[in-house]
């Protein structure tokens, strides 16, 4: 199974629409999802699952990908590892499952899938990381395929 989390790019100022919810992508987020979204493209599986956070800045990132997608709860701010994880079936899904969200949620499930003890991975708005599941030889192993800021796409 490859899990790929993508985190929201660069969104508004909380203080310019009050609700964190409604926070829209900014100019500079905009382009950031357009060339993350343009190279994910190119790179996921046909078959690929896509979920996003119902928040607007995610939904709007998802978007950039011109794939179908469904949002649900389980990815909004502050959701917790366990939700995201159970959403996207790890560790018995098969094939490739895409998540738009939020950190801490983003580092804190990085951190346990590749045992980092608990400590939070910091993830830049409008990164991805791609994580991988093998099982060949037991014990499975979560191995980490590629980590790309929108900066360098």
């Amino acid at each position: 199974m490859d899990l790929v989390l993508w985190r929201h790019a660069e969104a508004i100022d909380l203080d310019l629409v009050g609700d964190d919810m409604l926070r829209t992508l900014s100019p500079k987020g905009e382009k950031q999802a357009l060339r993350m979204g343009a190279w994910l493209d190119r790179q996921l599986p046909a078959g690929t699952k896509v979920f996003s956070s119902p928040a607007l800045r995610a939904d709007q990132t998802a978007r950039a990908l011109d794939r179908k997608y469904k949002t649900s709860a389980a990815l909004a701010p502050l959701a917790s590892v366990d939700e995201l994880l159970e959403l996207v079936h790890w560790p018995h899904a098969s094939g490739c499952v895409l998540v738009v969200g939020h950190q801490p949620t983003l580092g804190q499930t990085i951190s346990r899938l590749l045992g980092m003890n608990d400590q939070d991975c910091s993830v830049k708005k409008g990164a991805v990381w791609w994580l991988r599941l093998r099982e060949r030889q037991p014990p499975e192993r979560t191995t980490l395929v590629a980590v790309l800021s929108p900066d360098l796409v």
